[in-house]
């Protein structure tokens, strides 16, 4: 019931037409892998609205993203993740190695997964219970800037009850109208530079360094159970104002309202059914014919990586996690490979390819001023906080693509990467200078780009430095 109408909350809202449309607010483009990743989506939904008998047999239909770096393949992702809400993960194939040789074993990925999602519906549960955790960490505080009378705290509970039946005497009253007052100061933040002791959970454990090591995150993760339980919770006292002092304390009533374990069962749920696993660099683990060398190792990764992809079940400190219905988004330039060298088991596994396409220079035009974190908007801002209005002109921004472009083509290739580069040096000395000038109009045009860009460009081994 609940668990259906969070699934429907979290999938439902966005058709592909939608999803495309919200891609397209933040990248420019790549129109193929927007309608294959949006398919991906809205079939997770349907998956959950068809009988249950048959539920369990529908299989993610995971993804090979092919092209050059830099063309928004990644950020496809995670968007896409951002829009359903799901715990999302990026991680490089190439950080894993073959049971058995130094490095990341490929179930660490669903660990590192779980994690996001309990933290994600760990937050969730704490925003709910905020209020409430505010009122108690107000009251914790005023305890603190106002403690009880002594009496008061000595007094038995049965007292206590026969008390509350009692005519209210002067002292109370004068006590509880301080109280007030003061709750009336802290909510206005009168009080918000006053400082106060604060007992807090040291969280350091140095003991567990001694197990960290490759292939042993399970064992670590069990130490730290194991000893956290027998070792008491070591605190320390620190000085902080008010106004930070509200925070911890809210932050520590928060965590003892919630239910943890289901907060747990939520994250699995979530996990299971709509994680989403960004795998990049799988180029990099595709040996080539050579049969020795590192390419066993490359190939031992890809028969690691194969049942978690297929759909098993992996221990974490939460519990066992499956994997059937993770989506897989995997990515890779394949310069020197291509997909039909994976392992065939593993390419059936991709069964949807994409290929991104190289960006031309009418792509840096939109790229700079389209997207709603576009560049140009990302520095007028940030030099608008030293009251300085930049403004480019179109000449300025066709020429800044144009030089980006050049580079890409001249060099290696690296995408709308190039574009921050060429605009960190571009507004080099306007940054530099922006708190002292005295201007605080600045356009920026054609000539001013090439004042300051086409001298780097032209001598090859400079550009190689600096774009």
């Amino acid at each position: 019931m609940e668990k259906s109408d969070i699934t429907e909350k979290e999938m439902k809202v966005f058709t592909p037409r939608e999803i495309v449309s919200e891609l397209d607010k933040y990248i420019v483009g790549q129109d193929n892998a927007k309608r294959s990743v949006a398919i991906a989506l809205r079939n997770r939904w349907r998956r959950q609205q068809v009988p249950q008998e048959l539920r369990d047999e529908i299989a993610p239909k995971n993804i090979i993203m092919i092209g050059p770096t830099g063309v928004g393949k990644t950020e496809i992702a995670r968007r896409l993740a951002r829009l359903a809400n799901s715990p999302f993960l990026k991680i490089e194939a190439s950080k894993f190695t073959e049971i058995g040789y130094v490095g990341r074993d490929v179930e660490s990925m669903i660990r590192d997964l779980i994690e996001l999602g309990v933290n994600m519906a760990k937050q969730e549960e704490q925003e709910k219970v905020k209020t409430k955790a505010m009122e108690l960490a107000e009251d914790r505080l005023l305890d603190i800037l106002l403690p009880k009378p002594k009496k008061e705290i000595e007094k038995d509970p049965e007292e206590k009850r026969e008390g509350m039946l009692e005519v209210v005497r002067s002292e109370p009253t004068d006590a509880n109208s301080t109280r007030e007052k003061l709750r009336r100061l802290l909510r206005n933040g009168k009080l918000d530079e006053r400082y106060v002791e604060l007992e807090i959970t040291d969280k350091s454990f140095p003991l567990v360094e001694i197990f960290s090591g490759a292939g042993l995150e399970e064992l670590d993760m069990n130490v730290k159970e194991i000893f956290g339980q027998i070792l008491p919770p070591k605190t320390k006292k620190r000085r902080v104002k008010v106004k930070e002092a509200i925070e911890i304390l809210t932050q520590q009533e928060s965590q003892k309202l919630i239910d943890f374990d289901r907060v747990v069962e939520e994250a699995i749920r979530r996990t299971e059914q709509n994680g989403i696993i960004f795998l990049d660099e799988l180029d990099k683990i595709v040996g080539s014919e050579s049969g020795s060398g590192p390419d066993v190792s490359r190939e031992g990764v890809q028969r690691d990586l194969l049942p978690i992809v297929e759909g098993s079940t992996v221990l974490t400190k939460y519990g066992m996690v499956k994997t059937d219905h993770i989506l897989f988004i995997a990515s890779g330039a394949f310069h020197g490979s291509k997909p039909s060298d994976l392992l065939p088991e593993l390419q059936g596994r991709f069964p949807i390819r994409v290929e991104l396409n190289a960006l031309t220079h009418e792509d840096f035009v939109r790229i700079l001023t389209e997207p709603k974190n576009a560049l140009i908007i990302q520095y007028e801002a940030l030099l608008a906080t030293e009251g300085i209005a930049l403004e480019f002109t179109e000449s300025a921004v066709s020429e800044i693509a144009e030089m980006a472009f050049s580079a890409n083509e001249s060099m290696e290739n690296i995408g709308a990467r190039r574009l921050h580069t060429v605009m960190e040096a571009l507004l080099d000395d306007i940054s530099f200078n922006a708190s002292d000038t005295q201007e605080k109009e600045i356009t920026i045009d054609r000539d001013y780009v090439r004042q300051k860009l086409s001298e780097i460009l032209e001598d090859r081994n400079l550009s190689r430095y600096i774009l």
